[in-house]
């Protein structure tokens, strides 16, 4: 238990690094913005307490608002994703995510995928809906969500790849 502890506050602290220190700082088109601390809440561990998983969401974007001055914009987005991720697994999984059994490391790639695209778009569409708050200026949050959410997503499959560890 404690192993798992430390391995989960140990991805929470590289991911804020990786994201405040080196992806916040990559602005390319001036609308494209990697965020890739949200593969955290995407693999957190599926059998574990709502509420401390609720709240670890929302600590993982306050930390990214306070680093990056955004206003809880990071926040807000990471509690919904964390709170309709029981929703996107069972409709991605199905029955492997009803009885508790589903591990990402062994999960077809396609739905791992299709997993990414849902739960980053709604983020980014989340984060960008608060950050512009204008509905009159919708063709840009469409356009941020859609280009970063991109950039986003191939960076999540790409560092699930890379960081899983199939037995």
């Amino acid at each position: 238990m404690n192993n798992i502890i430390f391995s989960y506050s140990i991805r929470f602290i590289v991911l804020v690094l990786v994201q405040v220190l080196i992806l916040n700082q990559i602005n390319f088109l001036g609308s494209i913005n990697p965020y890739l601390y949200v593969i955290f809440i995407c693999l957190f561990q599926v059998n574990n307490n709502r509420m401390v998983f609720l709240f670890l969401s929302f600590l993982l974007g306050l930390t990214i608002d306070v680093f990056s001055d955004s206003g809880g914009v990071h926040a807000a987005a990471s509690v919904t994703i964390g709170f309709i991720r029981p929703v996107v697994l069972k409709f991605c999984f199905g029955s492997v995510y009803e009885h508790q059994t589903i591990k990402f490391k062994n999960v077809d790639f396609g739905a791992k995928i299709f997993y990414f695209i849902i739960m980053v778009l709604i983020h980014h569409l989340i984060l960008f809906l608060f950050e512009i708050f204008n509905l009159s200026e919708i063709l840009l949050i469409l356009k941020k969500t859609l280009f970063s959410g991109i950039f986003t997503i191939l960076l999540c499959v790409v560092t699930s790849i890379i960081f899983s560890r199939k037995t």
